[in-house]
């Protein structure tokens, strides 16, 4: 019957796909496993130098209000947990590409309450929802750390 085709085996019972470059699919898991190690990582870095921009002035008066020390103070957490979040995607993307994203969705609420940054909030919402998608090839290619998750 038509159904029997239709039945998902659970991600449990199944294995993982080889992992061969001639296969599209591994193909775009690698770049954008690449593109979220290293993107990360060097806008992490950069919230300590401020080279490629002036990263307090993305933030919102009221998380400023409320976190301590200055802007730039901030700017240095958030620098380490970006450095963090790319080193878990190099090692373990089936579960560091949800940190980058739910990073990113942060970022996007911090952007989205602070009126003339909504393109560049656009711009994030789009990178987290390429972290997501990650999420998901990592999940065909990438072995979970314990049983099914």
């Amino acid at each position: 019957m038509a159904t029997a085709a239709l039945r998902v085996e659970p991600p449990a019972t199944r294995d993982l796909r080889p992992a061969t470059w001639s296969d599209p699919r591994y193909q775009a898991y690698a770049l954008m496993r690449l593109a979220f190690t290293v993107a990360p990582i060097a806008f992490g870095i950069d919230k300590y130098f401020n080279v490629m921009v002036h990263w307090p002035k993305y933030l919102a008066p009221w998380i400023n209000n409320i976190a301590p020390g200055s802007g730039q103070d901030f700017m240095y957490f958030v620098g380490a947990v970006e450095i963090l979040a790319g080193l878990v995607v190099a090692i373990k993307p089936r579960y560091g590409a949800y940190l980058v994203a739910g990073w990113l969705a942060g970022i996007v609420i911090n952007l989205l309450s602070y009126s003339g940054f909504y393109d560049i909030a656009l711009r994030d919402f789009g990178l987290m929802l390429g972290a997501l998608t990650l999420a998901r090839l990592a999940a065909v290619y990438d072995r979970p750390l314990f049983g099914r998750f």
